[in-house]
């Protein structure tokens, strides 16, 4: 497990980047913070670092984004609207998460049943008390 802090924006995006540019294909990673958090920050310095230089947006409405263009498919999945796994499976969840890309799940508690057993999963936490732009970010093998 690793735990780290940052202070600014800019930091959560540079520790996505770092680890965008450690992943390896078909790896799952999973996102977890409340609203407003720094989620789509971390996940788009992610994207830099797997050489994406076209806009991440988290895909709220769309349930998943896919990004062809680094130097590996990129699945982005934002689950916080899904009604059940039954959606996952509509979608064909299995082709990403255990596919030739790398995933991201925001949400990812949500779905708890259905992620696959070895994953990296990603919690970002806010504590005001240590300042606005303050994160604890904590990394973990499964």
């Amino acid at each position: 497990m690793l735990v780290i802090e940052t202070r600014s924006a800019e930091e959560t995006y540079e520790l996505g980047k770092k680890l965008g540019e450690k992943a390896q294909k078909g790896e799952v990673y999973t996102l977890i913070g409340d609203l407003g958090v720094g989620k789509t920050v971390f996940t788009q310095g992610l994207a830099k670092g797997l050489q994406i230089d076209e806009p991440i947006n988290s895909p709220t409405f769309t349930i998943v984004q896919e990004y062809d263009e680094g130097r590996m498919p990129f699945y982005h999945f934002d689950v916080y609207r899904i009604g059940d796994v039954e959606e996952m499976e509509e979608i064909g969840y299995e082709d990403y998460f255990y596919g030739e890309g790398l995933t991201m799940i925001e949400w990812s508690n949500l779905i708890e049943e259905i992620l696959p057993e070895h994953r990296k999963e990603i919690t970002i936490e806010k504590d005001l008390e240590k300042g606005f732009d303050y994160r604890k970010i904590t990394i973990k093998d499964l």
